[in-house]
């Protein structure tokens, strides 16, 4: 039944939704005849056109509607029989005005696609309306879009031919009539156009152009003008193609004489673009493309005008594809027929196109309107709009960039291929254009979105992920005075605000991966020190040395039109079209050298007539065959490939009625590609299912789990929030949790405990709220102090003092000083003085080097005046400064600081010197908010690490001082720390796939609830700031080859991770219960590592071919709680909770240790084996849960008495591994009464513990080895952060 019920689903990706065949009616040209006839007639008026035949698939012969039956699947959704639509067929034998004629109308029903207008479509196919011609006319192309009432666009390309009004023979409705030859002289120079249109829910441009350039060529060749069979054979091809799935695969149909490709987007996010892109660069100027950019982007009222219909639809398509990943959300109408140019009289954002004879009236007859004539290449405004229009610049520097990177683009073909022989193949001359075309529309690709990042790149600094909440008016402060009026305009359009939501959901798309592609080594740096924004040294030189370019800016950024705009910075226009020379531009402005890879092509199998059940049968089978074909021949590990082949024969599968087959190959994408996974057809799929097939399924391992998640699991996955919210100051009392909240919006602070603080600083000595008002005070000091930061310019000679990151944060007033008279100011690094008079530079110290920090009083007349007194190891004198009223304030942020800087270097962690700052910052603005007697104590709340300092001994014991090399947080800019679940070190090489910075070695860590952090080994900065692998606790991670990572989690699932892309494109999903532990096969890597265990809870142990993701053995033990395995001497030793078993790589039981036999009395304790380490000596290392001791058993006879370290104040061992001759213990205990995360080192010859290392201050979570030269160590919830150490 289920290939009797596939007969009735159409292709889910088909690419024809419907081909319908258009011209004038019967009735008008038996009228125009008449005309014809007459003498002098010259101009024939234009016909209204309409629907002659429609035709839409499923393309089924009765006898296969009969075979099929009722019983229809559901996984084509509204699927529907095909008719051509019956007009009123004359009889052949009778004509016109005869006695005797009987009309029988024979109407058939047909159910065209949503989206598809009936009664517009003829006006659309033909929009200057049926011009009969008194001479024969060329065939031309245009091409449509069609959108419904949900806004679900539809894409139509028309092919208009002519044909002499009389021949030999004409057609009608699909029969055939001799007709008087005294008409077929008097109306022998009449030419009538007739049109084909395909409707396709992709935008194949090209393709489909091709494809009716084809159907046209047989049509003409048609003797008895039988024109519906030829098309509805030409529809019934492409109703049985699908259209390729996302990625390097484009599929290749033989038309007749043409070889059609039908190209692939390149991911799932991405659109399908089959145009020219460089058509617009052809058209208009660079700076005028910049104009219309500017006017999709503050989504004005957009028209377009050109004489050709065709250039309308594709250049206007061209600029939406400039745009991506922002996307137009207005009405997008591209071509307008004569009769439906009231439509530009609507009052929202559109965007639409006209016949260049309308400009005038348009021009005059609507408002607000702007103009584009493509033709010319120009842009003006409709009438009362040119004293006040207001399209705003692009921002200049952006606006530069830009013209220099099109400047230097090849978009002449003729150039490309004046080398080139002429090609006596069609096809091979196709192909070589083709290629070229691919490459330029990469490259324009790339320069757009270089735009549009650099126009938007700063936007993330502004953003609060936690609450979805944007600061534009901060975000407005940041940009140059000229450009405001751009950013206003840009901020309030729906394609910016959905720009928005994509970046608070952290969409990778191409912006954000070319975001992350160009960031400074600045950038990464400062993602791994979350403080607050200040110019730094570098910045403050740079903005010195450009300050010629800031006043052309000043100059210029006021001019309303870009093109008036003198660069002399740029590079001459080359008055040849060759390409520009740019080895003297920079290489920021030069454009990227962009080759992209040349993608796959599969030939789809011929399609063969009559459309009967058979011939579709045998055309799914050769399809098969062919993949199938494809894809034994195929590499194991270009999985890339892989899925688009079982993607492919999926679809296929399905419509053989095969669904088992279908659904084996739809869960292979998991394996090879999970992006194409087609989850909602799927769903259906399983749904349409017959009891029987259910049961068989569920039968099979494989489906047996994602039929589960279909249909067993809850299936309403909870939406993403998407809404985006702009920051508003409170207008409402706020306890501590509302406050915390806004202090968080605000993007001033985003750490809980911090803002917990300051909570208590601004509620001093009062009810434990915060009203409004003090809010608003709060929060403008802190702004008003970060704009004068941004305005500190410093003296050269001071700048050469300082380091290139380092920032002033704060400035005193000119005050007295011993050293002299100036202004002390501070940054993250030291306190200096900047003289007065003639600027100069006076180091005070380092917050290194201070020894003591006094408030104090000086004698001055018969005043006392405050005086802060700092005490220098390096310097025999007291620095003393005059501070007055501002030296209880500038006690208290030293003393911060030098705390700080002494935590910073006691852990070897810089986040404490950036929380001083914060702290500090944080006092600054409390003091300027209250301005009271008072404000100095409320300050001090802030003044965290001082008192730590006095309360809590700091030093950390020498051992842990010279064994530590430095510490990084994961957790920075998160609202609270996360506990560091599972860590990976992975050692750099060399690749030519890679870039530069992706041969580096890496640190992975996995943080709570899914989220995965990688950092570059070599300096510890941020590479990849944290991506989702499910939402569950992360349970370990290994290597699997030099590409991928393997991640095994809680909720069951492998997750593997492509190391070039830092993608999670592949999952596997064999375990039922979560994934404890990965280990690779003999600790080797590729090339030679070719398998991979994985054990999960419930008892599971996998055996992986790395190459083609398959599971190769597997084994259960019967006792479950399997939380760890190892690989020794060809065993693979397996931990469980009671006891730690030695089995083959077969699953046989080879030697067991059970956890009563370590002591009698263990039987009465609830206690279970925790962790296990097996050593080349032939040894095994155990901890158990709620002990002290490390146990260690011999390997050659478990059963003689083991050996016992224990472990010095520790309260339970939670981890170990072996690095080199010595084993590193991590664990929770005490340190001076205190509980503290431990690390014990323990020499594994002499069984004693040589180092004792106080590690963190939560719970040791997780340990791994850097190339046995440092061990790295993860801590829980409370600390968050990753300990770097010496592993000697």
């Amino acid at each position: 039944m289920a290939e009797a019920a596939s007969q009735h689903l159409s292709l889910p990706s088909r690419l024809l939704e419907l081909c319908a065949l258009l011209g004038a009616p019967r009735d008008s040209l038996r009228g125009l005849e008449q005309v014809a006839q007459k003498k002098g007639v010259k101009h024939l008026s234009a016909l209204d056109p309409e629907v002659l035949s429609i035709f839409v698939p499923p393309f089924i012969g009765k006898e296969d509607s009969q075979m099929a039956g009722a019983n229809c699947g559901t996984l084509g959704k509204t699927r529907r029989r095909s008719f051509r639509k019956k007009r009123e067929r004359p009889r052949p034998e009778q004509w016109k005005g005869l006695p005797g004629l009987s009309r029988v109308p024979e109407p058939e029903d047909v159910t065209v696609p949503d989206g598809v207008d009936l009664l517009a479509l003829p006006q659309l196919c033909f929009p200057g309306g049926v011009c009969v011609a008194t001479e024969p006319k060329e065939d031309r192309v245009h091409f449509l879009v069609l959108t419904d009432v949900c806004g679900n666009r539809t894409y139509g390309v028309v092919a208009q031919y002519y044909r002499p009004l009389h021949d030999e023979y004409c057609f009608y409705n699909g029969t055939t009539h001799r007709e008087p030859s005294r008409l077929a002289v008097g109306a022998a120079g009449c030419f009538v156009p007739y049109a084909v249109c395909v409707v396709s829910r992709f935008p194949y441009y090209n393709s489909l152009k091709d494809c009716l350039s084809c159907l046209l060529a047989n049509l003409k060749l048609c003797k008895d003008f039988e024109v519906d069979n030829p098309i509805k054979d030409f529809a019934a091809k492409l109703s049985l193609i699908p259209s390729p799935p996302p990625g390097p695969l484009h599929l290749v149909f033989n038309m007749k004489p043409l070889q059609i490709v039908f190209p692939a987007r390149a991911d799932p996010e991405s659109p399908i673009l089959d145009l020219d892109l460089h058509l617009p660069l052809l058209c208009f100027r660079p700076e005028k493309v910049l104009q219309i950019l500017t006017c999709f982007l503050t989504e004005q009222r957009i028209v377009f005008f050109s004489s050709d219909w065709a250039l309308l639809t594709l250049v206007a398509e061209c600029f939406v594809a400039y745009l991506y990943p922002l996307q137009w959300q207005h009405t997008f109408v591209p071509i307008l027929s004569d009769q439906m140019l009231d439509f530009i009289m609507a009052p929202t954002s559109f965007l639409m196109g006209c016949h260049l004879d309308h400009f005038e009236e348009v021009s005059k007859e609507a408002d607000g309107l702007v103009l584009i004539n493509i033709d010319h290449g120009s842009i003006t405004y409709s009438k009362s709009t040119d004293d006040n229009v207001d399209i705003p610049d692009v921002p200049l520097l952006a606006a530069q960039t830009f013209i220099q990177r099109v400047q230097s683009l090849q978009v002449h073909h003729e150039l490309h291929a004046a080398h080139l022989l002429s090609s006596t193949d069609l096809n091979e001359s196709q192909a070589h254009r083709r290629a070229w075309q691919q490459k330029l529309n990469c490259q324009i690709q790339q320069t757009t979105l270089q735009l549009l990042v650099s126009i938007f790149r700063d936007v993330k600094n502004h953003l609060n992920y936690e609450h979805r909440v944007f600061n534009s008016e901060e975000f407005l402060k940041t940009r140059a005075t000229g450009d405001h009026q751009f950013y206003k305009q840009v901020l309030d359009t729906y394609m910016f605000h959905s720009f928005l939501k994509a970046r608070l959901n952290r969409r990778m798309d191409a912006f954000a991966q070319m975001d992350l592609d160009t960031q400074s080594e600045e950038e990464r740096i400062n993602g791994m020190l979350v403080s607050p924004r200040r110019p730094t040294v570098e910045k403050i030189a740079s903005r010195k040395s450009s300050h010629l370019q800031v006043i052309h800016r000043r100059m210029v950024v006021s001019m309303p039109n870009l093109q008036d705009i003198v660069m002399p910075e740029l590079a001459p226009r080359n008055s040849s079209l060759r390409l520009t020379d740019t080895t003297g531009c920079t290489g920021s402005s030069a454009v990227l050298n962009v080759t992209p890879k040349s993608p796959y092509t599969f030939k789809i199998p011929e399609i063969h007539f009559p459309l009967v059940s058979e011939c579709v049968q045998a055309y799914y089978a050769d399809f098969v065959t062919l993949l199938s074909k494809a894809m034994d021949f195929l590499a194991p590990d270009n999985s890339l490939l892989l899925a688009r082949y079982f993607y492919l024969r999926g679809l296929v599968h399905l419509m053989q009625g095969q669904l088992l087959n279908a659904l084996l190959d739809f869960q292979n994408l998991y394996k090879t590609d999970i992006r194409i996974f087609p989850a909602d057809l799927v769903k259906r799929t399983v749904e349409s299912m017959s009891a029987p097939e259910r049961v068989q399924a569920e039968q099979a391992p494989e489906l047996m789990r994602l039929i589960s998640e279909i249909l067993d699991k809850p299936h309403e996955a909870s939406k993403l929030d998407d809404h985006v919210k702009n920051f508003e100051l409170p207008k409402e009392y706020m306890q501590l949790d509302d406050f915390m909240k806004r202090v968080q919006e605000s993007g001033i602070v985003k750490d809980a405990s911090t803002i917990q603080r300051l909570f208590e600083a601004l509620t001093v000595g009062q009810q434990k709220q915060i009203d409004p008002e003090t809010f608003k005070d709060f929060y403008n000091c802190w702004k008003e102090t970060e704009a004068e930061a941004q305005e500190v310019s410093l003296p050269w000679l001071v700048m050469e003092h300082l380091d290139k990151n380092e920032c002033v944060y704060k400035l005193s007033s000119s005050v007295k000083t011993n050293l002299g008279v100036g202004k002390i100011a501070m940054t993250q690094k030291r306190l200096f003085l900047l003289t007065e008079g003639r600027p100069g530079y006076v180091e005070i110290s380092t917050f290194r080097n201070i020894e003591e920090v006094r408030s104090t009083s000086t004698a001055f007349l018969l005043k006392r005046i405050p005086a802060l007194k700092i005490k220098v190891a390096s310097k025999r004198e007291v620095f003393e400064a005059n501070l007055k009223t501002e030296c209880d304030l500038w006690h208290l942020m030293v003393k911060e600081m030098w705390a700080g800087k002494k935590l910073a270097d006691d852990h070897k962690d810089p986040q404490y010197v950036q929380q001083a700052l914060t702290h500090v910052l944080l006092m600054d603005a409390v003091v300027g908010t209250l301005q009271s007697p008072g404000a100095i104590y409320a300050a001090s709340k802030l003044s965290y690490f001082d008192k730590m300092r006095k309360e809590v001994p700091m030093a950390l014991p020498k051992t842990t001082v010279e064994t530590l090399k430095h510490k990084i947080n994961p957790s920075a800019g998160e609202t609270f720390p996360q506990a560091v679940d599972a860590l990976l070190y992975t050692p750099g090489h060399l690749d030519p796939a890679e870039k530069v910075e992706d041969a580096h070695p890496k640190l992975w860590c996995a943080l709570s609830d899914g989220k995965v952090t990688v950092f570059d080994a070599s300096s510890w900065t941020i590479h990849q700031h944290s991506f989702k692998v499910g939402t569950a606790k992360v349970n370990c991670m290994v290597m699997a080859d030099q590409n991928q990572v393997w991640i095994g989690s809680d909720d069951s699932v492998i997750y593997i991770i492509n190391v070039h892309s830092m993608s999670c494109n592949k999952q596997l999903t064999d375990h039922c219960s979560s994934v404890t532990d990965l280990i690779v096969q003999d600790g080797q890597r590729a090339p030679r590592c070719s398998k991979v265990y994985s054990c999960s809870m419930d008892g599971t142990v996998l055996a992986w071919n790395v190459s083609t993701l398959q599971v190769t053995s597997r084994f259960p033990l019967s006792s479950g709680g399997l939380t760890s395995i190892r690989l020794h001497g060809g065993h693979l030793w397996c931990c469980t909770g009671n006891s730690i078993m030695a089995m083959t790589t077969n699953g046989f039981l080879c030697q067991e240790l059970k956890i009563e036999e370590i002591e009698e009395n263990f039987k009465d304790i609830s206690t279970s084996f925790l962790a296990f380490q097996l050593l080349p000596e032939e040894q095994l290392w155990a901890a158990c849960a709620g002990r002290s001791e490390v146990y260690i058993w011999s390997l050659k006879d478990l059963a003689q008495p083991l050996q016992r370290v224990p472990l010095k104040d520790c309260s339970e061992i939670i981890c170990m591994i072996r690095v080199k001759k010595q084993v590193w213990v991590g664990s929770r205990g005490l340190w001076q009464g205190t509980p503290r995360g431990k690390i014990y080192v323990i020499d594994a010859e002499t069984k004693t513990v040589e180092m004792e290392l106080v590690a963190h201050m939560d719970t040791v979570r997780t340990l791994c080895s850097a190339e046995d030269r440092y061990v790295l160590s993860g801590s829980g919830r409370e600390e968050g952060k990753i300990a770097i150490w010496k592993g000697e």
